[in-house]
């Protein structure tokens, strides 16, 4: 299951060369992957609902192509493990000139409300996501 989001890059994320600063690729991302938590009905209340907490632990970002003012852009969404930790994958394709802009991924850990960290993805977790995939992704 993916998802995308799409959007246009705005004044306010380029620099003088009106290049998008290499930052702002991973608040594109992360606006993806909270689309792709809220189609598996994951978002920030239910984790609350669950006395749960969701922390970035890892997060990598491979450019290949700049973003610049007024390019349309695309990030797909797609979640890789989720046992123990949930992955989620990205491509960023720019569509004003169809080519891929970047690739990146996160890793975010589960913890309990108290932030001790959990080895494993708890079951209502799991369960959310498989229910929206249909099987392990």
């Amino acid at each position: 299951m993916k998802i995308a989001i799409e959007g246009e890059v705005p004044f306010h994320d380029v620099d003088l060369l009106a290049i998008a600063w290499h930052g702002h690729y991973y608040k594109y991302m992360e606006l993806a992957r909270t689309a792709l938590l809220r189609a598996v009905d994951l978002d920030l209340d239910a984790f609350r609902a669950l006395r749960l907490k969701l922390v970035v632990i890892e997060s990598r970002c491979r450019y290949a192509a700049p973003l610049r003012y007024g390019d349309r852009y695309r990030v797909e969404a797609w979640f890789g493990d989720i046992d123990h930790r949930l992955l989620v994958s990205y491509e960023i394709t720019n569509l004003t000139t169809q080519r891929r802009a970047a690739r990146g991924r996160t890793a975010t850990v589960v913890t309990d409300f108290d932030g001790n960290m959990l080895l494993a993805t708890p079951d209502a977790v799991r369960e959310r996501i498989l229910a929206k995939l249909g099987s392990a992704p």
